[in-house]
């Protein structure tokens, strides 16, 4: 075959894997470090939360949390990033936005955690079991192990707060639509590539307990070197995002926020109450809620289920957190696998077409999970004849279900939602974002945590409910893939989406780049 002939092959290759122009790199490289140490510690933080409280007091005590600690510090953080929004500039809110975490974070390890015994209220909590009913015991343990429980809450708030409202609001409000569909696939790659290394780190320190003198405190150990990472990691997001702003942001090839012809008008100031009014007017805002909110009842619905199975099987805190590890690992790997197809899929397919592929894998996978759970006693047999037990079965099947599921949520359900906010106008943008982001996302894991919280109150346990859940997951599913028909064709009017994909940078006549 001629060079001639091989050429085009090549080049339709090397689009499907990096659709990136060579000018474009300056702006998506700092992009793609920020999302890796953005979603890093998001990775840390997320299976050190749910080591430290489930470990300590059970899966219910974390319905509890979502409820009644989650939701509502979610909507302090909004009336505090609206205010100060309002005062602010946009590099200035950023800072203020992400330096407390990282006081708390360190400030955790170093304080909170060392002295626990003295800090935590074990006789009035004992007093408080002894009076209520059975399905109040997690309750309570919020409150016994309350230092875990702020740790759990600002561990949530990091994903709401910094992953999605900062990093995603920072890249919409600098990223032209024709970039965002090529680039948001990728921007997904760096935070990818970051749970292989961040699971690797969580494994190795979580097994350092066979290394650690004999008195020595080994969760102790592990939770000072993941702080410390954490901290390390955030402090270069904070140094990219400085960077940024002096050295792309200034040039027009990268960021015009004139652009288009149109200069953007400044929005009245609007209070949080008035945004709330102004939103709910929007039926395409209410649409991008519908489907944050439906995923995060149906991830609740499944995870809390299988990490009360985890603790069962791994009921030492390092033992889970290394569990946790590799999970994070596993997922890192297959997503990443998942980008390169999510964005042929975006490009080739259409929004509808790719925000579609989530709730269905959802479906599959959750059905198949709770099908198990709820009939593996019929199956035991089977079960001991390939040489494991039930519960690890149920283990590896909830593992399976949870890494497609968040494979597909940040190759195909991120990218999409994103996508939906850009032909917004500004003020729709920042103050609906804020809205959906931090308050739509945490009532949709408090509301799948408060369906499973009414069940535990009456039935008692995790266990007990699972039929329940199943059912309540099927009737979600179908209304989200209701909102995301509705969505797609509001999307596609606003956008006028093509049906085959536009050569994004023909007028600058450049050539993709193989760096």
């Amino acid at each position: 075959m001629s060079q001639q002939s091989t050429a085009p092959a090549f080049g339709k290759l090397r689009s499907f894997f990096w659709p990136v122009y060579a000018f474009e790199l300056k702006k998506l490289l700092p992009m793609l470090l920020m999302f890796f140490f953005v979603n890093f510690n998001y990775t840390i933080l997320r299976d050190t939360k749910d080591t430290l409280v489930i470990t300590a007091s059970g899966p219910e005590t974390i319905l509890f949390l979502k409820t009644w600690g989650v939701a509502p510090c979610a909507v302090l953080f909004l009336l505090f990033y609206a205010k100060l929004s309002n005062i602010l500039s946009r590099e200035n809110l950023f800072y203020a936005a992400i330096v407390p975490f990282l006081v708390f974070f360190a400030s955790f390890v170093y304080i909170f955690y060392p002295y626990r015994d003295s800090l935590h209220p074990h006789a009035s909590a004992d007093y408080l079991e002894s009076i209520l009913p059975l399905g109040l015991h997690g309750l309570v343990s919020c409150y016994r192990n309350w230092t875990y429980s702020l740790f759990y809450i600002l561990s949530e708030l990091w994903g709401s707060a910094v992953l999605s409202l900062m990093f995603w609001g920072f890249a919409n409000e600098i990223t032209r639509v024709t970039e965002s569909k090529r680039f948001y696939t990728l921007f997904g790659l760096g935070a990818n590539v970051a749970m292989l290394f961040s699971g690797e780190a969580i494994i190795y320190f979580s097994n350092i307990r066979q290394h650690v003198p004999q008195g020595v405190d080994a969760w102790q150990v592990t939770l000072n070197s993941l702080m410390t990472m954490v901290v390390l990691a955030g402090l270069a997001v904070i140094a990219i995002y400085w960077w940024m702003n002096r050295y792309v942001l200034t040039d027009t090839k990268f960021y015009d926020p004139t652009e288009g012809g149109k200069k953007k008008k400044e929005k009245p100031k609007m209070g949080i109450f008035e945004s709330f009014a102004y939103l709910a007017k929007s039926k395409y805002i209410l649409s991008i809620a519908t489907i944050v909110i439906a995923y995060g009842i149906c991830i609740n619905l499944v995870e809390v289920t299988w990490k009360g199975q985890i603790k069962l099987q791994y009921p030492n805190p390092n033992d889970y957190s290394a569990f946790m590890g590799q999970f994070s690992k596993y997922t890192g790997a297959v997503t990443i696998m998942m980008l390169f197809i999510g964005g042929y899929i975006l490009r080739l397919r259409g929004w509808g077409f790719a925000a579609m592929i989530t709730p269905i894998v959802l479906l599959v996978t959750g059905g198949l999970f709770f099908g198990f759970v709820l009939f593996r006693d019929s199956l035991a047999g089977y079960i001991a004849m390939i040489g494991t037990t039930p519960l690890m079965l149920a283990v590896v099947f909830g593992m399976i279900q949870n890494i497609m599921s968040k494979s597909t949520k940040y190759s195909l359900f991120d990218p999409t939602k994103e996508m939906a906010y850009i032909p917004l106008d500004q003020e729709s943008k920042v103050k609906g974002k804020a809205a959906i982001d931090v308050v739509g996302a945490r009532l949709g894991k408090s509301g799948g945590a408060f369906i499973q919280q009414a069940l535990v109150i009456f039935f008692g346990t995790v266990a007990a409910i699972t039929p329940y859940v199943a059912a309540a997951l099927a009737v979600i599913m179908v209304l989200w893939i209701l909102a995301v028909r509705s969505l797609n064709k509001q999307f596609v009017a606003l956008t006028a989406e093509p049906k085959a994909p536009a050569k994004d940078a023909a007028t600058v006549g450049a050539t993709p780049t193989t760096a």
